[in-house]
């Protein structure tokens, strides 16, 4: 359950709705959770931080919902590296479209899914105090980003 320090910046795990992945799996058929623990992984092959995902071979289609604090640059750098090399990577991300990443990678992306409304992390009742949104990064990267609305059933 998340707690109260999970819904401030005293942490930068969120952990990925269930149903979210779920719809997101049936989409993109994953092959391994780069970026979880024992607890929150949402594939059967997953990296935790001791194992350090960012270190790791990666393969197949990767899922990657990073610590969103000071480090998420690397995830994403390393995210859209994966997919310009042959790779599909999709990651679940604040929308912080007013960062040095966002510009350096995430408009590289093959696509960016914005999620209308706010997402409910974990088993919180309450929706995280930013906006999120879903990036795929393929070897179909272009310069042009397509863009898109996600629904989602947990947004308030």
């Amino acid at each position: 359950m998340i707690t109260n320090g999970m819904m401030s910046s005293n942490t930068d795990l969120w952990s990925t709705p269930e149903d979210l992945f779920n719809e997101l799996n049936d989409e993109y058929h994953f092959d391994l959770d780069v970026c979880a623990d024992e607890t929150n992984h949402k594939c059967a092959r997953y990296y935790t931080e001791k194992q350090d995902g960012l270190s790791q071979k990666w393969d197949g289609t990767v899922w990657c919902n990073p610590p969103h604090g000071r480090k998420i640059a690397g995830w994403i750098k390393r995210c859209y590296e994966y997919g310009t090399t042959g790779g599909i990577a999709v990651m679940l991300i604040p929308s912080r479209t007013d960062t040095k990443w966002w510009h350096s990678y995430v408009m590289k992306a093959s696509e960016i899914q914005f999620i209308k409304g706010r997402l409910k992390f974990g088993n919180s009742k309450n929706c995280a105090p930013f906006p999120s949104a879903i990036v795929i990064f393929s070897k179909s990267n272009s310069t042009a980003v397509h863009v898109c609305t996600r629904e989602h059933r947990s947004n308030t």
